[in-house]
């Protein structure tokens, strides 16, 4: 069976002056998609499993859970045949609703139909648990053969009936094992609890104000599950002796730190999970190596970037350093690295002003939304920007000159907030 193709592109300043240590550089990867051998067809493809909040909240106002209805059976709708699949609903517990034994199905006409009529059933009642629902999604995946293994989470409501450690817990035990995106319906949930989620399960986060609005949301991001072919994929960075991996982020098309999720099979080599990937995929990721200092005319393979699978690379670049004492290479700035890191700051002043906001303390607020104004600008991230615009009052653009809106829509505020990581690209410098 054909191996899939990553293409790893490194862009970055190669030059350091005489005794510098810092290289810094982004890896632009590009997934051609073809199927791994092991990845997916030799272990049974993929398996789906779509939890939905049955708490009592979700009856008010009623649309709630019957958008929810509607929504789980538009993703079901989505599932290509031969896929595992199964539907969870969550209260104070877990339970199945289909399969309603707590293994999958495997999707065809008649398992939609079934799955449909079974969801047709869910009504609003309990409280809410998050860390069951997602140990009862582990049990039931594991009884699928499948590698590429996803979940869709929808909640209305914060986790008030497990504790902060019951749900880090839960966390624990599903990282590695499979993907999750999350959504929250209306504006009553917590935003940190589904990032935690979502951001230890690789998967994505977003505010769904409106019920009405989830069929929609959950189609797209079923058939983006449904379009991964490649499980398990890792980025790995090898080193020289005497060099260290300062940090490993994605940033494109969001922002994600991966520097403490490394999984080390060396001094010299890590691996840092990546997901599931499709056809055609590409992702950024800023890489940054502290080598051990050189002098002038001395050259060094400061690091390796490897895409794999099954422990097979798959796909590779090379980060170099050349230490020099012509200033004007040594000092320039690389355009991509400089915008990601902006990106990543931007992500940053976003998430520390609305808490600051949150807790009252407005001169704070004021200065990491008004930065954050500043930065959305120079990097033309321009949704960002739209969203800053509904939290505050730009005075001035370019110095971050803004006050704080009086008063704000909470879907506002949550809408700026998940999405804060999301980044615009930056073509590749040609030098």
């Amino acid at each position: 069976m054909s191996q899939p193709g990553f293409t790893v592109d490194v862009d970055h300043n190669q030059y350091l002056p005489d005794g510098g240590r810092d290289v810094s550089a982004i890896a632009t990867v590009v997934s051609d998609g073809a199927p791994a051998a092991g990845a997916v067809a030799d272990n049974g493809g993929s398996a789906e499993i779509i939890i939905v909040d049955c708490s009592g909240s979700m009856d008010v106002p009623h649309s709630k859970i019957a958008q929810a209805r509607a929504a789980t059976a538009a993703a079901v709708d989505v599932v290509r045949d031969g896929v595992h699949f199964a539907v969870i609903a969550g209260t104070s517990f877990a339970r199945p609703v289909y399969p309603p034994d707590g293994t999958m199905a495997v999707a065809s006409p008649q398992a939609r139909a079934e799955a449909r009529q079974a969801v047709n059933g869910l009504r609003a009642g309990g409280g809410t648990a998050i860390g069951k629902w997602l140990q009862l999604a582990s049990q039931v995946l594991r009884t699928s053969p499948a590698t590429l293994r996803h979940a869709i989470l929808l909640t209305d409501g914060r986790n008030q009936h497990e504790t902060p450690a019951e749900l880090a817990t839960a966390i624990s035990m599903c990282n590695g094992f499979f993907t999750c995106d999350c959504r929250g319906v209306g504006t009553d949930w917590e935003v940190s609890e589904l990032r935690k989620i979502s951001s230890a399960l690789l998967g994505s986060v977003d505010i769904v104000p409106d019920p009405a609005g989830l069929a929609a949301d959950f189609e797209a991001m079923m058939r983006n599950a449904m379009s991964k072919q490649v499980a398990d994929v890792a980025l790995r960075v090898w080193t020289p002796q005497q060099a260290e991996v300062r940090f490993v982020k994605q940033v494109a098309p969001t922002v994600e730190d991966l520097t403490a999720r490394r999984v080390t099979s060396s001094a010299q080599l890590g691996d840092y999970p990546t997901g599931a990937w499709g056809p055609g995929e590409s992702r950024d990721y800023h890489v940054g190596i502290r080598v051990q200092a050189g002098s002038v005319g001395q050259e060094m393979l400061a690091a390796r970037i490897s895409l794999v699978v099954n422990s097979q690379v798959l796909g590779q670049g090379l980060v170099r350093a050349t230490w020099t004492d012509d200033e004007a290479l040594s000092t320039r700035i690389n355009s991509r690295v400089a915008h990601y890191t902006g990106q990543a700051e931007l992500a940053s002043a976003i998430q520390e002003g609305l808490e600051a906001r949150k807790q009252g303390d407005e001169e704070t607020a004021t200065a990491r939304l008004g930065r954050a104004v500043v930065l959305a600008k120079e990097s033309g991230n321009e949704d960002t920007a739209k969203l800053l615009a509904k939290v505050v009052d730009v005075v001035d653009e370019a110095t971050g000159t803004v006050r704080l809106k009086k008063k704000v829509d909470d879907a506002d505020e949550m809408a700026l907030d998940t999405r804060s990581t999301k980044t615009v690209r930056v073509r590749k410098e040609h030098v």
